[in-house]
């Protein structure tokens, strides 16, 4: 028979939570990184494009409209993402950490739950992430269709993580495997 402080002991040990984030231009690869990242045991994946297309259907315009509802969503979703990491259950955000205002909204979450965190940066050229989009526009599976003048409008607003925010980051190339794992290896141009 297991004692009671032996018990708690081995509790403890299975709340190590990890908040993963991702941070890259559309078509990048998040999504499917994300994908790859949820198979692992107490990890539970959040995806900002379902949540807004369930929520908000035909609300999504311009970029304004996706400002404001993106706004909202991560305004209803913070305490409950706290409560799962804190849980001690892992969460997987499939939203764009692409500027530094969600980054910090990113940091809020993990050190309010006091949990580990990863931000996973997908490099991408504009070419190739131009071309996937052409790709998944074809498709036609993916909740929203990009325009390349969209494209270019979103990605003006891109800022690749600095390690001066205090991410521990994993940097990916291209073809989706892992370039660094130090925050200070990064020496990003795109």
């Amino acid at each position: 028979m297991m004692s009671e402080s032996r018990f708690l002991d081995g509790v403890g040990s299975c709340n190590a939570a990890t908040l993963h984030m991702v941070c890259g231009k559309i078509a990048s690869g998040k999504s499917t990184l994300t994908a790859r990242l949820v198979n692992s045991q107490r990890t539970v994946l959040i995806s900002e494009d379902v949540w807004i297309a369930r929520l908000y259907p035909e609300e999504i315009h311009t970029l304004a409209d996706y400002v404001r509802c993106a706004g909202r969503l991560k305004t209803v979703l913070t305490e409950h993402i706290q409560s799962i990491l804190s849980a001690g259950i892992s969460v997987v955000l499939d939203f764009p950490f692409n500027t530094a205002n969600t980054r910090a909204w990113g940091h809020s979450l993990f050190r309010a739950a006091c949990c580990e965190h990863q931000l996973h940066y997908l490099d991408v050229s504009d070419e190739i992430c131009k071309s996937r989009l052409r790709v998944r526009n074809a498709l036609g599976e993916h909740p929203f269709q990009t325009t390349e003048a969209q494209y270019e409008l979103i990605t003006r607003y891109f800022v690749p993580p600095a390690p001066s925010e205090g991410f521990n980051i994993v940097v990916y190339d291209e073809t989706g495997n892992v370039r660094c794992r130090s925050a200070h290896d990064i020496g990003l141009s795109r």
